[in-house]
């Protein structure tokens, strides 16, 4: 039952937004949710990993080294050339370079699963990615956008620390601790968390429903680009630096999904309510591509990985 919520989450997410774009007066009084809420995310995803998760990346260290550069290159990169193209106004723009220069998004992970993806090197990758957030984020969103939109460099890096990292380390903590006994309710952690996610979604909605009504279609037209250049930027690198299809799609999905809640906590609080609106339209929009490409990579087969292409990558990374 619990399984079956989490993967529908995304219908949760739509359903529960209209709900909030037509009575946005019930959901504008719980803006200051978003950050616990983000936390309470961070805390169920550090539960669900173990010490030995972040031990597992010193076994492939080219494959991960890879993704969490495109993650921190070609993300804010997208970000920036599409803003540019759509000549998005700065709050919209800073919102979506923001969104850029996000880690992973938590979401990846299953709909890496879906994809026939390697689940245990997405899960490494959301967690590399997000461990270095509190330096990457914060200095790259100064770095493109600082010239035109006060960033708190600071403030962000602080952030990050009380959003991200002690809420993982916490649970991480739990997991280790306490591992037979949360066993039986691990479960639950990923429910709790894409629960979290649909309210989250739902109060940005309803907090930004004129800046929606507005400017909505020009922010889902960003954020689709940005989704998929993300998307085949991860898969054509990764085939280009002759990773294995299990490797490409784990990485195309890591890369092209962004921890959008992140962004939008960040948004409103170093920007203005229109900034968080990108990435709340992303974390609808991301889930929905994910899905629908899960959907189709599920049905086609995985070819055996070549493993004697694994030293030309050492190869093409040194």
């Amino acid at each position: 039952m619990l399984k079956k919520f989490t993967s529908l989450f995304p219908l949760w997410a739509i359903l529960l937004s209209a709900v909030a774009f037509v009575y946005p007066e019930y959901f504008i009084p719980y803006k200051g949710f978003i950050v616990p809420l983000l936390s309470l995310i961070m805390l169920g995803m550090g539960v669900t990993l173990s010490v030995d998760s972040f031990l597992a990346v010193l076994k492939r260290p080219y494959v991960i080294l890879l993704g969490t550069l495109m993650q921190y290159t070609l993300m804010p990169l997208a970000a920036w050339m599409v803003c540019l193209a759509l000549k998005l106004p700065s709050d919209l723009a800073a919102g979506v370079i923001l969104l850029g220069c996000c880690p992973g998004g938590t979401a990846s992970n299953v709909i890496c699963y879906l994809a026939k993806g390697d689940v245990a090197l997405s899960i490494v990758l959301t967690s590399v990615s997000t461990m270095i957030a509190f330096i990457a984020t914060p200095f790259l969103t100064w770095l493109f956008i600082g010239q035109t939109v006060d960033v708190d460099v600071m403030g962000m890096l602080v952030s990050v620390v009380n959003i991200v990292i002690v809420p993982v380390v916490l649970g991480l903590s739990i997991n280790y601790f306490f591992e037979k006994r949360i066993s039986a309710i691990r479960d639950v952690f990923p429910a709790i968390s894409a629960l979290a996610i649909v309210v989250i979604i739902a109060i940005i909605i309803g907090t930004n429903s004129e800046n929606l009504e507005r400017s909505g279609f020009l922010v889902l037209v960003a954020v689709i680009l940005h989704n998929g250049l993300g998307l085949a930027g991860g898969y054509g690198v990764a085939k280009a630096f002759k990773l294995s299809e299990t490797e490409a799609r784990t990485l195309a999905i890591e890369v092209g999904m962004q921890n959008s809640g992140l962004s939008v906590a960040l948004a409103i609080k170093h920007f203005t309510a229109a900034a968080a609106l990108p990435g709340a339209i992303f974390s609808i929009w991301h889930n929905l591509s994910g899905a629908f490409l899960a959907g189709h990579w599920s049905k086609t087969s995985v070819p055996d990985p070549d493993k004697s292409e694994m030293p030309r990558i050492s190869g093409h990374i040194h």
